[in-house]
């Protein structure tokens, strides 16, 4: 296996790794043969709509696959007496609702909130004593206009009324998250009541349309132009655009040229921590501690969670109806309906007995986008990075700058768009888009003394790679050497401080995670795949052809991110179904 630096190269999912180590989660309660509800997989979304059901008086069981809960949001302990959240790794989508009805700091949930939060250094050959420049971007918008106008007093001006106009469409947007979609096939087959029923589904879209008001020609942009052609109308100076897009491509095979990149950017931008709008931030502990805290509030009030319980397949009656589910030791376990977390393609091509769906409907969900240009690449270090545009404090202790998402090879759109192109060609980036986290910069329970876990999120990667070659233990480490390439030359010494590294490429995140071609988002956030068409047309009210059985998780309505909101909405959507039966 190549080494990077010094110490334990580590690519998981290479057959010559040991298994990871992660926190495993006890049951609480015994397998009862039958519940009012079964919710396959323990990623935040399904652990959402349980704690919700439960609290509604719907008796209801988890069951988890991994040995560990949270899906995506976990953490695992890789590298002995590092703590990484492995797959995501900030907050700021999770609902306010759902953090206060579900009472997620009493049990246990703590936030550190990032300020400043953007951190963009330049690469720039420096003469004598001249440090290269450096983009900053917080909560402070004197500070912030004071930065870009290193690039552009114009852009500075600018820059404020650009966040009130982005803020504006992001309010208009919020109430659409919280409810089901428009009913379209109850308003397109349903009886009369049925129809007047859905009606009430479009207030939310009305709201949003009084909300942009005459400015909504403007905003329909920014959801189908690329984001170049809208920053262009704003910004003239690279960094500022480029640092801004990387937010509209962000686990997403696009480019900043690509129409409709705009919205990828607002679901990005659209969030909040604890009062504050647009806020991101890291759960002390890592991201399983949200999961763990959601565990905790459903358990609280009877529900229970099983791991190493994987579902083999969903049981159906005889009259076409959702009886239960069998697990993969053969339990049969009964209960009235069923919610999935898992991917459309998995809950309908894999869990599910084909011939109790449409051929148009499997055809459909069988055809999802589900590109991923994501490689996660999770980093223990003995030391902070120490890059050339803001050089480390003598003692080694947190700037300002290390709890950023510090964008790397972002300089200019078109770097961005020229590492979309080398993925197109079935190439990882020659020089791929870099997100650097540190968290263990705001919580040091992550790491040793002195040590640091370091979070790279990179694009672009492909699924399938050029010329035949596999995503084998040969061309993850390739690849990770020429990240690490690219962040030596803006920290130099970087590779020196690495002690361990764990590789996950598009299929270790299918792999390990079940996101569908490593997406994270379970199929891509574009216009034909959101709001009343996710995951397909007919069926974006988290149900499905298959009376009783409904889908939870991302690839449901409103999409991507720890958000929680497609958990709690088909919570709701399968309360109101129970009590009409």
């Amino acid at each position: 296996m190549a080494a990077s630096g010094r110490g334990l190269s580590r690519g998981i999912g290479a057959s010559s790794c040991p298994a990871w180590r992660g926190a495993h989660w006890e049951a609480r309660g015994r397998l009862k043969p039958e519940y009012d509800a079964v919710v396959i997989g323990a990623g935040h979304n399904g652990l959402v709509a349980a704690a919700y059901l439960q609290r509604l008086g719907v008796n209801t069981a988890v069951f988890e696959r991994r040995p560990v809960i949270g899906g995506a949001a976990v953490t695992e302990e890789i590298i002995p007496g590092f703590k990484f959240s492995r797959a995501s790794y900030l907050l700021s989508l999770l609902r306010p609702q759902i953090y206060t009805d579900l009472e997620l700091k009493k049990h246990g949930l703590r936030l550190h909130l990032r300020n400043p939060y953007s951190f963009t250094p330049m690469l720039e050959e420096g003469t004598g004593n001249k440090v290269p420049r450096s983009l900053l971007l917080g909560t402070d918008m004197a500070e912030n206009q004071k930065q870009i106008a290193q690039f552009s007093r114009t852009d500075a001006q600018a820059f404020p009324k650009y966040e009130a106009f982005m803020n504006r469409l992001a309010l208009a947007i919020d109430p659409l998250l919280d409810a089901a979609p428009v009913d379209a096939e109850a308003f397109q087959r349903g009886s009369l009541l049925q129809r007047l029923k859905s009606l009430s589904t479009l207030k939310p879209l009305l709201q949003a349309g009084r909300v942009l008001g005459a400015q909504l020609p403007q905003y329909y942009q920014v959801l189908t132009a690329p984001i170049t052609k809208v920053l262009d109308q704003w910004f003239e100076s690279e960094p500022l655009k480029a640092t801004l897009a990387t937010d509209a491509v962000i686990g997403a095979m696009t480019s900043p040229h690509t129409p409709g990149s705009g919205y990828v950017l607002l679901h990005h931008v659209m969030g909040g921590l604890e009062g504050m709008q647009g806020a991101w931030g890291y759960v002390q502990g890592g991201m399983g501690a949200l999961s763990d805290a959601i565990t905790s509030s459903a358990t609280a009030h009877g529900a229970s969670v099983f791991t190493e319980k994987a579902v083999a397949k969903v049981q159906v009656s005889s009259e076409g109806r959702v009886q239960g589910v069998v697990l993969q030791d053969g339990s049969e376990v009964r209960s009235k309906v069923v919610l999935s977390n898992a991917s459309p393609q998995v809950t309908f091509l894999k869990l599910t007995p084909q011939e109790w769906l449409p051929e148009e409907f499997v055809d459909r969900i069988s055809r999802l986008d589900t590109q991923s240009p994501v490689t996660k690449i999770n980093v223990a270090v003995d030391r902070l990075p120490d890059f050339l545009a803001a050089p480390n404090a003598p003692g080694g202790q947190p700037l300002p700058h290390h709890q950023c998402s510090i964008h790397l090879n972002c300089e200019d759109t078109l770097l961005l768009h020229r590492a979309f192109e080398d993925a197109m060609d079935g190439l990882p980036s020659h020089r791929p888009m870099i997100e650097l986290c540190i968290p263990s910069s705001l919580d040091p329970t992550l790491a040793p003394p002195g040590c640091h876990v370091v979070s790279l999120f990179t694009q672009y990667t492909p699924y399938t790679l050029a010329g035949g070659k596999v995503w084998d233990e040969q061309e993850r480490n390739a690849y990770a050497d020429k990240v690490f390439d690219c962040i030596e030359a803006y920290a130099p010494g970087f590779k020196g401080s690495v002690v361990g590294r764990d590789i996950l490429t598009p299929p270790d995140l299918e792999r390990i995670f079940g996101l569908p071609g490593g997406n994270i988002f379970h199929c891509a956030m574009t216009l034909d795949q959101l709001y009343f068409a996710r995951p397909v047309p007919l069926h974006s009210s988290y149900r499905c052809p298959l009376r009783g059985l409904y889908l939870c998780g991302s690839g449901a309505h409103p999409g991507g991110g720890v958000m929680g909101a497609a958990g709690r909405n088909a919570a709701h959507v399968v309360f109101r179904d129970l009590k009409s039966m």
